[in-house]
Order: C-alpha cells, then structure tokens, then sequence
C-alpha cells in the first residue's frame, strides 16, 4: 500500500529533527480513545495534551492546550468531524488534522481534502502506519497514502466529466516541475535546491499558482495537476 522510499525518506528526515509532536485526539468511542492515548503515549516524541470525547469538548479544553495535530473521528456525537474541521479552519488553522474514520467512500474522502486536512486513515490500517502519518504531518507535509491518492483520482474519474472547464488559466513549465516535485514530497527547499531558486521564491510561486487556479490548498494543486495530466496516473502509489 506504501511507498517504501517515499516512507523511509520521510523517516530519515524526521528522525533527524526528534522534537516533541503535541497531539489531540477527538473519539466519542472512549474505549477506542484510551487506547488509542495508551498506544500514542508509549511513543518518545509523542505528547498527547488533549483528548476529546466529542467536538464541544475539543473546543473547550484547546482553550487550555495547544496543540500541533489533531487525530480526529469523523461521525461524533454532538458535533460532526466536518462541523470540527469547519470550526478548526476559523478558530485554529495552524492545527493539522489528521482523520481517523470507518468510512472508505471516495467522495467522502475527496470532499475532507478540500478542506485541507493533512491525511486520512482507515481505523482497520495498521498501527505502525498511524505513527508513520503522524510523524509525516509533524513536517508540514500532506501524508500521501492510498486513500489520499485514490480520492485524488477519482475526482478526475468521476467528478470531471460532469464539469465544465473551469480552469481556462494555464502553468508554464516551472510551474508545472514545481507540482511534479511537491507531489514527489519534496520540500520548499530541495525544490529550490533542484532548479536553482531560493525557498522564498518556491513559496511565492506555489502561493501565485493557488491564486491563479483558485484553489485553497496544496491539495487543490494536485487536483488541477492530475485533471490536466501533469501527474500521470502511472505515479499512483499501489
């Protein structure tokens, strides 16, 4: 399901830096909470500050605690994972929002990346792969597994027949590399390393293309990206 190189240089980065990663986790099923805190809390460079049992919950004790990413259940009682999520983006958008769900519907999950969280995972993945999205994430990057990339897919299979071409704007060819390079995972400043700019101007560049495409995220770029086949399908992970 992983990209092993992909996987493994993520790690190498991110065993380098050994910080403490300050973590919430939002689950109305208090069972699987504790245990879940249990798993997370015998890990060194995980701090668990807060644990929910539903949104309104969350909410009040992030008053009290900051935290960098949240672990979140997507059908909670008293207030829905989208509801958080919504709430997250206007009263904390610097926390990065891992989910957590049963669900596997596609269009579930296409929808929650437009949103911007950071990653998805199934709560039947193995356990060593949460640990290895959240460490992921902790680097400001987009943890990019087989649910993230088959949702990305099809929003170009389902979704774009039925729309009108709503991106007349087109990219010139470093900004196309530029995609090619973040969907590879690399950082703002291996790609200035790559094509000889400063990281500052990777930035400004990855800022213009979003305004030029209308789009809100990185993910938004990926979108655009494989609509317009500048990510091929063969660079799907398996």
């Amino acid at each position: 399901m992983l990209d092993c190189g992909l996987v493994c240089g993520n790690l190498i980065r991110i065993s380098m830096q050994g910080k403490q990663i300050n973590l919430g986790i939002a689950e109305d099923h208090i069972l699987y909470l504790r245990i879940l805190e249990e798993y997370l809390t015998g890990k060194k460079d995980i701090n668990v500050k807060v644990r929910a049992c539903d949104g309104l919950d969350l909410f009040e004790k992030l008053k009290y605690a900051s935290v960098e990413i949240l672990l979140l259940d997507l059908f909670m009682s008293k207030m829905s994972g989208f509801d958080v999520i919504k709430t997250l983006q206007n009263e904390y958008p610097d926390i990065k929002i891992l989910v957590l769900s049963v669900c596997h519907d596609l269009n579930t999950i296409s929808g929650l990346l437009d949103f911007g969280i950071h990653g998805y995972l199934s709560k039947s993945d193995e356990p060593e792969e949460l640990i290895t999205a959240i460490r992921v994430i902790s680097t400001d990057q987009i943890y990019r597994n087989k649910w993230f990339t088959d949702a990305l897919y099809w929003y170009k299979e389902k979704k774009l027949p039925t729309e009108k071409n709503s991106n007349a704007v087109s990219l010139d060819d470093r900004e196309k590399l530029i995609l090619e390079l973040l969907w590879e995972e690399k950082t703002n400043k291996e790609i200035a390393d790559l094509i000889y700019l400063s990281t500052r101007s990777v930035e400004k560049i990855r800022q213009n293309m979003k305004e030029k495409l209308n789009v809100r995220s990185t993910i938004g770029l990926f979108k655009y990206a494989i609509k317009n086949n500048i990510i091929k399908d063969s660079e799907k992970l398996h």
